[in-house]
């Protein structure tokens, strides 16, 4: 029995010491039902029913003192002058204090990154910070409208602050290995649906995506740059839902001198910002088969858009660009097209 006193003691004294939210509304909860009794001893029968008690215990403890609701009693006033204000004053210091404090904790998580997000699920993750790139993507990303909205969540090594505070669908987490399997579930790995990795090299890029490939979620897709063309090469065979791209300068220089303005359509079908931009849409598995002919007229038509490729997986490995008229469709198979807005599949009237 002494033992269990003093560990009670002692739970109390560390609630006390830390000021912790169980110890603040205890204290309030143990004045509040002190200033009931000492009131229903007094007689003030007219401020004991449940909800006249609370809002005449707020409104006074507070000193906000509206004045409807007070003792009538000699005594009555008396216990509340000496027990009620004096330490109510005190607990309600202490609630805006504790109040500003978790407050402030919140905010200092977030900009640092100490957070986690195991709670989100189907969001996307960017791996790596590049002070102008990055800001690209997430504008990009929020710039498309008609989008699967999806959680950000900017996952770091560098020793930065959070640079997308004000954007409330971007979150932050600052790791300290992008290959620690613990550490990956902060930023709720084994949950995201889409996933960008631009390291700070090839080599940090390449560990990530061949680490994350493992853990990520059957339907999810990892995007991975590359400067140097053999490592994408590599991952490529090695990983099969993630999508590798690298530095294509010599093409698109070669292309924009064989026909000029070349790198501008480029420019214009990858930015969602203006224009018409590039985008991909699952055909839903319920769909007959139909022809390349039966859709291109199809989305023109009503779309205004232009089917470019058909692909049969995420990766588009195996795409299609421009097949024949007769070339064959069928639900599952994914349509890259370009487009003024995105188009949902649910808004297509499938043939």
């Amino acid at each position: 029995m002494p033992i269990l006193i003093k560990r009670l003691l002692l739970t109390i004294r560390n609630h006390i010491d830390q000021l912790s939210w169980q110890a603040v509304v205890l204290a309030i909860l143990v004045h509040m039902g002190l200033t009931w009794l000492l009131l229903a001893g007094a007689g003030e029968q007219a401020l004991l029913a449940p909800n006249t008690f609370f809002y005449y215990y707020v409104v006074t403890t507070s000193t906000v003192g509206y004045g409807d609701l007070s003792p009538s009693s000699d005594l009555g006033r008396l216990l509340v002058a000496l027990v009620q204000i004096p330490f109510g004053l005190a607990l309600f210091g202490m609630l805006l204090g504790k109040a500003g404090q978790t407050i402030t904790h919140i905010i200092r998580r977030a900009m640092t990154g100490e957070k986690d997000v195991t709670h989100f699920a189907n969001h996307i993750i960017i791996f790596g910070w590049h002070p102008v790139r990055t800001r690209k993507m997430v504008r990009y990303i929020l710039a498309d409208d008609k989008r699967v909205r999806r959680d950000i969540v900017l996952a770091v090594t560098d020793d930065i602050e959070h640079p997308f505070f004000s954007e409330p669908n971007v979150s932050f987490v600052k790791l300290s290995s992008y290959t620690d399997e613990e550490q990956l579930k902060r930023v709720g790995i084994s949950t995201a649906d889409r996933i960008i990795v631009e390291g700070a090299d090839d080599n940090q890029s390449f560990t990530t995506a061949l680490k994350i490939s493992k853990l990520v979620k059957e339907s999810a897709h990892i995007c991975a740059y590359f400067d140097d063309e053999s490592k994408a090469q590599m991952l490529s065979e090695h990983c099969a839902n993630v999508e590798c791209s690298s530095n294509r300068t010599a093409e698109v220089l070669v292309r924009s001198m064989e026909d000029p303005g070349a790198s501008r359509v480029q420019q214009e079908i990858m930015s969602s910002l203006h224009g018409d931009t590039h985008f991909s849409m699952v055909i839903p598995n319920e769909v007959s088969r139909f022809t390349y002919a039966d859709i291109f007229e199809l989305f023109k038509r009503q779309y205004d858009a232009t089917i470019l490729g058909i692909a049969h997986n995420l990766s588009a490995l195996d795409m299609d660009l421009n097949p024949p008229l007769d070339y064959a469709i069928q639900g599952g198979d994914i349509i890259h097209y370009i487009a003024p807005v995105r188009v949902l599949a649910a808004e297509v009237k499938w043939p």
